[in-house]
């Protein structure tokens, strides 16, 4: 979790350092459509909410930066109070009205919250820390607005500029203009440090969508996943010749896969197993483990038995309880939770799930249905549970045809069926950022941030 003094220093290309200039709002408040006439400009708190449906407002003036903008973070900080945490912190967009005035806005008399979308925060827990990438809007000197919605009718607290060390920052990093570089390869490290892992499912046919996706991973360096289904349509050695190798092959030897049923079509899913060999774990079984950095990574095997006392049970739980690092992200194919037209929840999968619970995992992710998903922290029967809960995602939006949604489940905070696009986890050493990184041409995109258990 971050800490009030947390700040990061990053390093730009060159012989010179990047810095980092840090401003406080100088106007934050929100409105409340329950109280339509008041004003809350003086108020230690901001809220959003959809029930009653409140919208909150920062602007920030930035002055005496001398080099170009590399980054931007706006750090916002929940209120230390009972139901400031929510299951949804919001959705950030930029907004062209940066006159409006704190001591006069009333939910009669908002300003529109009309720029682009920059970032959405999913769950957030009660006296802690979030941050929200905001490079899109902050480029240069000048004075910015931010406005914050949610769709969720249990909404979330935030300290304004009225709560002292805890305020609102906007936290910019300049530097000289970076020289071009070459594409970053699989030995390149992320700029922060710390370990990125990147992937998807459902990837290679012979359209030209794994084409796109695999332009992605050409400039994210890291270990890549897949949540299977890696080739269409029947995983045999011809099939990932012919179109996993040309385009996400490229990557194969940073690649951690794991198998879906497309790849079982072939029996025994040789072709899958004598194109990934060792990269896939133990030859024929599907499920294995790997460690970066602070984070415990479990790729698994959704087409064999999955049954509490199976094989793979088994080995999932003396696997997690051997485990010394305190984060942990699991992977497989079929979607315990999923809002897909196509291919209805695998209940199946819930003894994994259950068992990733029970030691304190952090992150789910599957594939079979083709679009994109995530969910909030829920517990293995589905509950919304924001002190141990596991969020999963669904990432089958890797390149073969697009699904489309059904009933939305439970707990479903973001979706989309239209782009194909890598979702991207940053591991910190106690937290972890996600990134949907759209194909190029797209807008869509989905990104957050979560600590540990």
């Amino acid at each position: 979790m971050l800490t009030a003094a947390t700040a990061a220093v990053l390093t730009a290309t060159g012989p010179a350092a990047a810095a980092t200039s840090t401003f406080t709002p100088v106007a934050d408040t929100y409105v409340n459509n329950g109280s339509a006439s008041t004003n809350y400009g003086t108020s230690t708190q901001l809220g959003v909410d959809n029930s009653p449906v409140k919208r909150m407002f920062l602007r920030f003036s930035v002055s005496g930066l001398t080099e170009p903008v590399t980054g931007a973070k706006l750090r916002i900080h929940t209120d230390d109070v009972v139901g400031a945490e929510s299951p949804s912190g919001g959705t950030f967009k930029a907004m062209t009205n940066t006159t409006w005035s704190e001591t006069g806005v009333t939910w009669n008399n908002q300003p529109a919250i009309d720029g682009v979308t920059l970032a959405t925060l999913g769950s957030v827990a009660r006296n802690a820390w979030y941050e929200v990438d905001v490079t899109k809007l902050v480029t240069g000197n000048g004075t910015f607005s931010i406005g914050v919605t949610s769709s969720n009718n249990d909404g979330a607290d935030y300290d304004s500029r009225e709560g002292g060390a805890t305020a609102p920052q906007l936290i910019v990093t300049t530097g000289p203009a970076p020289s071009p570089t070459p594409t970053p390869t699989a030995t390149t490290p992320p700029p922060s440090g710390d370990p990125v892992l990147v992937g998807a499912g459902d990837i290679a046919d012979s359209g030209s969508g794994d084409t796109a996706t695999a332009a992605l991973l050409d400039t994210i360096a890291g270990t890549v996943y897949t949540t299977g289904d890696n080739v269409y349509s029947n995983g045999t050695t011809a099939e990932f010749n012919s179109y996993y190798e040309p385009t996400w092959g490229r990557h194969k030897a940073r690649t951690r896969p794991a198998p879906g049923n497309h790849d079982y079509n072939t029996a025994g899913a040789t072709g899958y197993y004598g194109y990934f060999g060792a990269n896939a774990g133990p030859s024929g079984q599907g499920y294995y483990s790997y460690d970066l950095g602070n984070w415990h990574v479990v790729s698994l095997n959704s087409n064999v038995s999955m049954a509490a006392g199976s094989a793979q049970e088994r080995w999932l739980r003396a696997d997690l309880a051997a485990s010394t690092k305190p984060c942990t992200l699991s992977y497989w194919h079929h979607p315990l939770f999923t809002s897909g037209a196509n291919h209805a929840p695998s209940t199946s999968t819930r003894p994994l799930y259950q068992a990733l619970y029970d030691y304190n995992a952090d992150v789910v992710v599957f594939g079979h249905n083709h679009q994109y998903e995530r969910f909030a922290p829920q517990n293995p029967t589905g509950g919304l549970d924001t002190t141990r809960g596991i969020r999963a995602f669904v990432a089958g939006m890797g390149g073969a045809g697009h699904y489309g949604f059904g009933t939305i489940q439970p707990n479903s905070e973001a979706r989309n069926s239209d782009t194909y696009g890598v979702l991207k986890f940053t591991l910190h050493a106690n937290s972890y950022d996600w990134q949907f990184v759209p194909e190029a041409g797209k807008t869509y995109t989905d990104s957050g941030t979560n600590t540990c258990h």
